[in-house]
């Protein structure tokens, strides 16, 4: 009986793995093109940034800022383990380190580790499904990522509800190392995108600040076109357009 209840447990954490992984790679793809707009709401004020993104796997992200004009031709880059950011007002490259994973990221909600995806919920989390949950008419898996003892993350737990028909994140819950819950994101307007549906808006509120939250919307994305990798280089961020 023991033996059938340890391969029941293990085949239902390979489940919720594979769930994970699956959601995963229907984010990122091979590769992804983006244009998008993310706007900041306060209590006070309302601000928008603009940018484009390129992605390759989970290993090189490039973030060129778009608008306001104040902040255009900022370039954040993720290469590997590496974290840059170049700021052309100042003419500085600037490398991000790990303990700057969980500041926010131009003033929002998202943290750098969100828009720059330092970590990997895939490899860093142990997976395990928790419940089942209806959310907008989706049926969902609920599934809880616990890290790792050594893996370099910032959240000390994270619950994710996964649709069951495209895998799709619509409700990430993300907790500090006291397990309080810090932000909630919400990912809705789903559309299809070639070969894949996804989420074209993601709305990210504090649990402890209220009139606080930050919407992210892309208003192009593209998956799968052929991207070089010495594209996701240091040079190239001065370069890119």
């Amino acid at each position: 009986m023991l033996f059938i209840l340890l391969l029941v447990n293990s085949l239902y954490s390979q489940d919720a793995t594979e769930i994970i992984k699956r959601s995963n790679d229907n984010i990122n793809g091979l590769t992804s093109k983006s244009i998008s707009k993310m706007t900041i709401i306060r209590p006070d004020w309302t601000r928008e940034v603009e940018m484009k993104t390129w992605s390759k796997g989970t290993e090189y992200y490039l973030i060129y800022i778009t608008y306001p004009a104040r902040d255009k031709g900022q370039v954040f880059l993720k290469r590997d383990l590496e974290l840059w950011n170049w700021m052309p007002s100042i003419g500085r490259m600037i490398k991000l380190p790990p303990s700057m994973m969980m500041q926010s990221w131009m003033g929002s909600d998202f943290t750098n580790d969100d828009l720059l995806k330092q970590s990997s919920i895939v490899k860093d989390y142990k997976h395990e499904i928790i419940g089942e949950e209806k959310i907008e008419g989706h049926d969902c898996w609920i599934i809880e990522l616990i890290p790792h003892p050594d893996a370099p993350v910032v959240w000390g737990k994270i619950v994710m509800h996964v649709t069951k028909e495209h895998y799709l994140q619509v409700k990430v819950e993300f907790f500090d190392e006291t397990l309080e819950l810090i932000n909630t994101m919400i990912g809705s307007n789903i559309q299809d995108v070639g070969d894949r549906s996804i989420p074209k808006k993601m709305e990210m509120t504090p649990a402890d600040k209220p009139g606080n939250k930050t919407i992210f919307e892309y208003s192009e994305i593209k998956f799968n076109e052929s991207i070089s990798s010495s594209f996701f280089s240091k040079q190239n961020m001065k370069r890119v357009k």
